[in-house]
Order: C-alpha cells, then structure tokens, then sequence
C-alpha cells in the first residue's frame, strides 16, 4: 500500500453481479485496499456477504466483521484470503482472545466502535491491534450521512468510504479529495502538538 493517508473503499456499495470489475476499477482509480462489510443480521439488521467470497492475494482486503460472535469466522475469513479481520468491540466478551486467534491465523487486527462507544474503550487494546476503525455511521447500511460530531474521537490516517466513492462517477477524484484532506488533517495535528 502507498505511504500516507490511505483509502479503503467499501464495496457494499458496489455492483456486486461485477464485483471483480469494481474491485479493480477501485484499485485502478487509486484505491490502497478494500473494505468488505460482512454482515450477519443479528449485530446489524442487514445480510451481506461472507466467507465463500474467495479474495484472492491481492490487494490488502479489509473485513469488517459486523457479527454476533465474530470469533467463529477468523479462519474462514482468514481462508478465504482476508489480509485483515477487522471485529466490532461491543460484538465479543473476550478482546484479547479474539485478537490473539486472529493473530494465531496470521492476520492483522482491526477493532471497531460504533458511534455510541467512546473512543476510550479501545484504550486497552491500542498495543495489540493494527487498526482502530471510529465508525461515522451507524453500523448495518450502506449510503448513510458522515456523523461530523465523530470527528473529535481521534485522528485518521485510513479512511473507509463506501457509497461516496463506489456510486462516484469519477472514483479517483473522490480518492484523491479524502486523501488529501486526510493528509492535511494529520500534517495540521502535528503543527499542533
């Protein structure tokens, strides 16, 4: 992946009877990795996709395991060629374990909030995980308004976009505009401190 600021976009919002087609124009538009939100209907009220979806090597894929008991999919996530098993913190009783097994199959780790969860509750668990994902929409849909009061939770150096990007007719111009505000954000909060 790129250095700086990265993007992700979510294929939620993609046409999925072309998915390979998306996922590449993404990349080909600028895309560092993609972001594919796997769905249970029961710790969100939507169903998606999940582990049959065979990824492939490349590029970085991104599961975001918006699950009831995410710990039942870390192998096959892993087996079906995720790069990272990103999990929601108030979806398990046990973080540690979780983040440990994931380890055990050779993934990286992302851990997620909803917006109703402080940003302190990931406090615990910042050493031991790759990614912190603040959510800015409630989690279970696609194409939902940006919450702008979670901006103050913490700094972003990845930024995940799904309908933004995907329903764009010109993907590489909204890259282009979230990686450089992001990058501007974070070179402003380095002058800051």
């Amino acid at each position: 992946m790129a250095s700086g600021c990265k993007i992700g976009p979510s294929i939620l919002n993609s046409n999925l009877a072309n998915l390979g087609a998306e996922c590449v124009w993404m990349l080909d538009s600028g895309a560092d990795s993609l972001h594919l939100d796997v769905m249970d209907r029961h710790f969100v009220p939507n169903i998606t996709f999940g582990h049959p979806v065979q990824l492939g090597q490349d590029p970085f894929f991104d599961m975001h395991m918006m699950v009831s008991r995410p710990e039942q999919w870390v192998k096959p996530m892993a087996v079906a060629g995720a790069n990272q098993y990103t999990f929601h913190l108030e979806a398990t009783e046990n973080p540690g374990a979780l983040i440990k097994d994931i380890r055990e199959n050779g993934k990286k780790v992302g851990l997620a909030i909803k917006p109703g969860t402080t940003v302190e509750y990931l406090a615990p668990w910042a050493n031991q995980i790759d990614m912190a994902l603040v959510m800015t929409v409630e989690p279970g849909f696609g194409g939902q308004t940006f919450m702008e009061d979670m901006m103050p939770k913490a700094g972003a150096n990845m930024i995940v976009s799904g309908s933004a990007i995907m329903r764009s007719e010109d993907p590489r111009a909204v890259i282009n505009l979230l990686r450089n505000v992001c990058s501007e954000a974070a070179q402003k909060r380095s002058l800051d401190r």
